[in-house]
C-alpha cells in the first residue's frame, strides 16, 4: 500500500511504501502508524522507551524497508548541534602549515561533514538516526530545530550552502532521562515503545532463535519477566539480554527444570552487583520461586 507524503507547505509529494516492520524487526499497529505518520508529514519521529526496547533497531528497520542508507549519529554529553553539521579541522590545518603537507589555503580541505551534514548532502533519501538525544545538554534539541526545519545550512568558513535535495527521514531516540523542550516536541511525531508483553516477546525470540525448543523458550521468558519484577532492581534486563541469555543456555545444553530456579549465567541478565545480591537474597528468603 502506498501513502502520500505531505510537505510542510501542504503540497502532496510522491507516495511511499507503508512501514510494517521487517522479517527481523516485529512491530505493532501503534508503532507502524507513528512511523508512517512521520513519513507522510516529513517530520522527525521521536521515539522514547526504556533501554532495550528496540529504538535504535527501529531506525535500521525503517532504513531497510525504504531501501535507504542509514546514517547514525550517537549523541554524547559533549555533543553540540554544530558537530552534526560540520567540523572545521583547524588542528590538521595548523599541522599541514607547519610541516608543509598540502595546500593550507584551500579551507574546504579541512571541512568535515557531520552526520546531519552528510544526510543533507546525499542526492537520494537517507535515514538519519539521532540516537539518545537526552544525553546532551538542554540546549542541544533547540539548536537542532532551525536546520531540521530548513534542511539547509551555510558553512561559515567558506560561504558554501548545503541544501538537502531529498529530505531525510529523521528518527530521534530518547531514554526519557531528561525532559525535552516543548518547542522541539511540537515539531516531532512522538511514540513511546512499551516493553513487549510475553506473547510478543516469544515472537521476537523466535526470530532470533527459531531452533530452540519451545519448553526452554517458555521457561526462560517466564523467569525473565519474574526477574524484571523483583523489587528495587536497579537495571532491569532488556530484550537483547534475554536473546543473549537464551543463546548461552542453548550453547551450554541446559536441560531439565531445576535451572529455572538457579538461573545459570546470571551475569548475562544482571549487570550490577547490587542486583545480583538482590537476586541472591530473594532466593535465600524464598521470594524467588520460578
Amino acid at each position: 500500500m502506498l501513502l502520500r507524503r505531505v510537505g510542510q507547505n501542504g503540497s502532496v509529494k510522491q507516495g511511499f511504501k507503508r512501514f510494517e516492520g521487517t522479517t527481523t524487526y516485529l512491530t505493532n499497529d501503534a508503532l507502524s502508524a507513528a512511523v508512517n505518520c512521520a513519513l507522510a508529514l516529513e517530520r522527525p519521529l521521536l521515539v522514547k522507551g526504556e533501554p532495550g526496547t528496540g529504538k535504535t533497531l527501529l531506525a535500521e528497520a525503517v532504513a531497510a524497508s525504504l531501501d535507504a542508507p542509514l546514517i547514525h549519529w550517537p549523541v554524547k554529553s559533549t555533543t553540540r548541534a554544530q558537530d552534526g553539521l560540520y567540523i572545521y579541522d583547524t588542528v590538521q590545518r595548523l599541522y599541514d602549515a607547519r610541516f608543509g603537507d598540502g595546500d593550507v589555503k584551500d579551507i574546504r580541505r579541512y571541512i568535515k561533514m557531520g552526520p546531519m551534514g552528510r544526510a543533507f548532502g546525499e542526492k537520494h533519501r537517507v535515514v538519519l538516526l539521532i540516537d539518545e538525544v537526552d544525553k546532551a545538554d538542554l540546549e542541544f534539541p533547540n539548536d537542532l530545530l532551525h536546520e531540521l526545519d530548513r534542511m539547509r545550512f551555510i558553512v561559515t568558513e567558506t560561504g558554501d550552502e548545503v541544501v538537502a535535495t531529498e529530505r531525510p527521514v529523521v528518527i530521534i531516540t530518547s531514554n526519557n532521562e531528561k525532559e525535552l523542550p516543548d518547542a522541539f516536541l511540537r515539531r516531532c511525531v512522538f511514540h513511546f515503545i512499551d516493553f513487549p508483553d510475553q506473547e510478543l516477546m516469544k515472537q521476537i525470540v523466535r526470530v532470533h532463535h527459531p531452533d530452540v525448543e519451545q519448553k526452554m523458550v517458555d521457561q526462560a521468558i517466564v523467569a525473565f519477566y519474574e526477574l524484571r519484577q523483583l523489587p528495587r532492581l536497579r537495571k532491569r534486563p532488556s530484550t537483547s539480554e534475554l536473546i543473549d541469555w537464551i543463546a548461552v543456555l542453548k550453547t551450554a545444553g541446559v536441560g531439565g527444570d531445576r535451572w529455572v530456579r538457579e538461573l545459570p549465567y546470571l551475569g548475562v541478565l544482571l549487570k550490577k552487583e547490587q542486583d545480583v545480591d538482590l537476586f541472591g537474597a530473594a532466593k535465600k528468603s524464598g521470594q524467588w520461586k520460578s
